[in-house]
């Protein structure tokens, strides 16, 4: 983890990665949907929701996985499968490369700009409408 150009702080592949392979697994707090609208009011959040009931908070046991921004030309994909939110390449990632991921926020929620520098960046971490 060092400074990002995205967004304060950001992961940087350590090694050459190769496309299709498995990264990093989100870890954090497993905690209801009342309680991740209860933490979401804080300044800076860590909260991946893992289905319609359970979010992992990676404020809190995190794997560092949490501190991988946002791109809307990612070099990975996230893969939720049995109950274990995975971030797998795209792509081949060269040692140094920041690792990006686009969160997919909702259309419907509060718009958060982004700064990601893609080519095709849609301005927004939400979904295009």
């Amino acid at each position: 983890m060092k400074p990002s150009k995205i967004h304060r702080w950001g992961v940087f592949a350590a090694e050459d990665i190769p496309a299709n392979r498995k990264v990093v697994e989100y870890t954090g707090e497993k905690i209801s949907r009342m309680e991740t609208k209860r933490r979401s009011n804080a300044k800076l959040t860590y909260l991946f929701a893992l289905n319609d009931y359970w979010c992992l908070d990676g404020s809190v046991g995190g794997s560092g996985a949490e501190y991988i921004n946002h791109c809307c030309e990612p070099n990975l994909v996230t893969r939720i499968f049995k109950g274990h939110i995975l971030y797998m390449t795209l792509r081949s990632i060269r040692k140094g490369e920041e690792l990006t991921v686009d969160y997919h926020f909702a259309r419907n929620v509060e718009r958060v700009p982004c700064k990601c520098g893609a080519r095709k960046c849609r301005g927004t971490i939400n979904l295009a409408d």
